[in-house]
């Protein structure tokens, strides 16, 4: 009997070990289930996205590979001047052949390219505008034209009426202007030192320096079309003086008319052009 019962008992043991085990091999096989489907969509997103970035990959390189061929042929014909501008193959055969026409003296003050540059245009300004050597002096700086003419040539002595003798410079100036948009062009009026007349109806130099360049704005604006608002007129009396006012070549030299443009950097290398 008592060993009946013990074999009961051991066979109750043995039984409930054996259920245990069971259901813990179908909670892992379970899980092992799960983990695999995890895994096998794990691949199959990694897979996704390594065909999605080789696709964005080839994109990108195809991308620079045309940056490359296009830096390429600019190169071939562009050159970068300093931090001006940029200038092509034609703007650089028209400065070529610009300097040649100029004063070897006054070339070898050229230091840099943009040195240079700058000269090629004032000559060809001066050249296309007209008027005596002495009469108009042309500086380029950082793409800022400055037209000084000399007053014998816009106006009789102690007037602000201009001589249509001027017209034809006035009008390519002008031209010059209207050929972009966003160009601005301030006058200056200047003047000598000299008392102005008591007889006068001017009241002083800075009534003369102002009446002056508002009749050239009022000309390249009603005359020759330039729109009001790319002008400034500006009267600086005899403040702004280049020689000595104590001598007739000096007052002489000091009584002008400054005509600064601001083009923008096409229209500034446009100005190699003949």
């Amino acid at each position: 009997m008592r060993k009946l019962l013990s074999f009961t008992c051991l066979s109750s043991i043995l039984l409930m070990s054996s259920c245990v085990s069971k259901k813990k091999y179908t909670a892992i096989e379970t899980e092992l289930n799960e983990t695999k489907s995890t895994l096998m969509q794990t691949r199959v997103d990694k897979e996704d996205c390594e065909n999605k970035f080789a696709k964005i990959e080839a994109k990108v390189n195809s991308y620079y590979a045309k940056i490359n061929s296009l830096q390429a042929e600019n190169e071939e014909k562009l050159d970068f001047v300093e931090d001006l501008t940029v200038m092509s193959e034609k703007s650089k055969q028209n400065m070529r052949s610009t300097l040649k026409q100029i004063d070897p003296k006054e070339l070898a003050q050229a230091k840099t390219l943009e040195d240079s540059i700058n000269l090629a245009i004032s000559h060809n300004l001066k050249k296309n505008l007209g008027g005596g050597e002495d009469d108009i002096d042309i500086n380029v700086d950082q793409t800022v034209v400055q037209i000084s003419i000399s007053d014998k040539l816009l106006f009789k002595s102690g007037s602000y009426w201009v001589n249509p003798k001027a017209y034809p410079l006035l009008k390519r100036i002008a031209k010059v202007v209207n050929s972009e948009e966003a160009m601005e062009v301030m006058v200056e009026g200047h003047t000598d030192s000299q008392t102005i007349k008591k007889e006068s109806y001017l009241q002083d130099n800075w009534d003369l320096s102002v009446r002056r360049s508002t009749s050239i704005v009022r000309l390249l604006q009603d005359k020759f079309n330039v729109d009001g608002k790319k002008l400034i007129a500006a009267g600086r009396s005899s403040y702004l003086p280049l020689a000595d006012n104590s001598t007739r070549d000096g007052r002489e030299k000091n009584r002008r008319t400054r005509i600064i443009i601001l083009p923008n950097l096409d229209k500034f290398l446009a100005m190699l052009e003949e």
